[in-house]
């Protein structure tokens, strides 16, 4: 079995209790592929531990493989969701199709897509929340100057996506011959899935709503007709589920009055306990030939409006030159961010790479000097997010630049983790940055022990995953 470097987990050994487990099969229902989802990756990991069965079953994309076998011991199945897939005849399908194509050439301001190529992040359907775009994600492109009509015809095929690609997504879950004793389903676009499989093996179904799913992005500037009906959705769903689960204790307090269930069981997103390697690793200097003197400042994760990054480029104008920053991702704003990077006064300062398996996350995380994570408040579930690469960077002993927003400020705080700023003023997170880059060693080092001191005692998957277990056990009738 595959474990993250440097001792990062721990839960590879039998858990104490394990003569009196039953092993079963659980099956998490991911809105996605399976590849860059770190919390579906560490239940997987410590239920394989405990001596069950885990099957993941996610979406497929070009270039991916319908099964495979991870390394870490559980099955991942991919299905065909696809919008044009939804539809209902043959014809139909053809037609919308190649209306796809032609807005993907709106959007894009290039040539018409390859008929039957995957959407890329951000068209097409996915969850509205934290982790990844939805259809009608605002992002400036040729689009926005195209005729009326062209515009309300994109709009109506981005409206269409979400039921056509669930309708996608059930159709094919259901003949891929997945079963299981319980099914966890990840996010907004992943529930409905994992209810219908549960209905149809009839057995418990878990809802692990990540974020606020009304209030993130898209649905958040929903109005009218289609706001009610996503609410209305939502609330079907969350009461056909055995239990709620979030992450943390504001959004539980949210979806319980929301939701109109029992408030949720909250189960944070923070990561194993780790120790970094010493001496310290210099994988992104290696990676962008940087000078050994350079400090990295690292931005992980969803490459998306409003999660700062914008900011984080102005932020650089005004950083001394021995100082460097790390796109670390995938998303809808990547071609924007990369064509930004070659252009001065980016140029040799922004560096950007690929998302990393999850296995891995850790140790490239802890290689930077400055963990950045300047989300805007943009929407309620902005204010009230925890993110994964707030504990990312604890776990990591990577000294953060937060937002000063309720969520997030309390835990920094608290554990001393990072400094807070207004994530819409560059100048404060420029002063951040700089601060926490001209330390010295002794200086930062220190700040490092602060923030591994507070992951392991608090805030570690170690901490949070036994009440999952538990519940797992009381839904079943089984100990897990």
């Amino acid at each position: 079995m595959t474990e993250p470097s440097h001792g990062a987990a721990t839960s590879s050994e039998p858990p104490a209790d394990a003569r009196a487990i039953v092993p079963q099969h659980l099956v998490l229902v991911l809105p996605a592929t399976g590849e860059f989802d770190s919390r579906s990756y560490r239940i997987a990991r410590e239920l394989i531990s405990r001596g069950h069965r885990v099957t993941m079953l996610a979406r497929w994309k070009a270039g991916l493989l319908f099964e495979e076998d991870d390394p870490n011991g559980y099955r991942i199945v991919r299905v065909v969701a696809s919008t044009a897939d939804g539809l209902p005849f043959r014809r139909v399908r053809g037609l919308v199709g190649r209306a796809v194509r032609r807005q993907h050439a709106l959007r894009t301001g290039g040539g018409p897509r390859p008929a039957g190529a995957p959407l890329a992040p951000g068209e097409g359907a996915a969850p509205p929340g934290e982790g990844a775009e939805s259809p009608d994600t605002a992002v400036p492109t040729p689009l926005h100057r195209a005729s009326l009509p062209r515009r309300l015809w994109a709009a109506a095929i981005r409206r269409l996506a979400i039921p056509l690609t669930l309708r996608s997504h059930i159709r094919n879950a259901r003949e891929a011959g997945v079963t299981g004793d319980l099914y966890h389903g990840m996010a907004y676009m992943g529930i409905p899935i994992a209810l219908d499989l549960g209905r149809r093996d009839r057995v418990p179904v878990v809802y692990d709503a990540r974020d606020i799913y009304l209030e993130a992005r898209n649905l958040a500037r929903s109005r009218g007709i289609v706001r009610w009906a996503a609410a209305r959705a939502e609330r079907g769903w969350a009461a056909r589920s055995a239990r709620v689960i979030t992450v943390n204790d504001a959004y539980a307090d949210v979806m319980a009055q929301r939701l109109r269930v029992e408030r949720p069981l909250v189960v944070m997103n923070c990561s194993y306990r780790y120790e970094p390697a010493e001496p310290r690793e210099r994988r992104f200097h290696e990676r962008f030939g940087l000078d050994p003197a350079t400090k990295v400042v690292l931005y992980h994760g969803g490459l998306f409006p409003h999660r700062g990054i914008e900011e984080l480029f102005e932020a650089m104008i005004g950083l001394p030159g021995g100082i460097a920053l790390v796109l670390m991702g995938y998303g809808v704003l990547e071609p924007e961010f990369r064509r930004r990077a070659a252009e001065a006064p980016w140029r040799g300062r922004v560096h950007m790479m690929n998302a990393v398996p999850p296995a891995e996350l850790l140790d490239w995380v802890a290689c930077a000097d400055v963990a950045a994570m300047p989300i805007q408040a943009s929407t309620l579930n902005h204010r009230l997010t925890t993110p994964n690469k707030l504990f990312e960077a604890m776990a990591a002993g990577v000294p953060a630049v937060v937002s000063e927003l309720p969520g997030m400020a309390t835990i920094v705080t608290e554990t001393g983790s990072g400094l807070l700023v207004d994530p819409a003023d560059p100048v404060a997170i420029r002063r951040a940055i700089e601060e926490i880059a001209s330390l010295d060693d002794a200086a930062w080092l220190a700040w490092r022990r602060r923030c591994l001191a507070a992951a392991h005692d608090r805030y570690s998957w170690e901490t949070q995953v036994g009440r999952l277990i538990e519940e797992y056990g009381r839904l079943t009738g089984r100990p897990w």
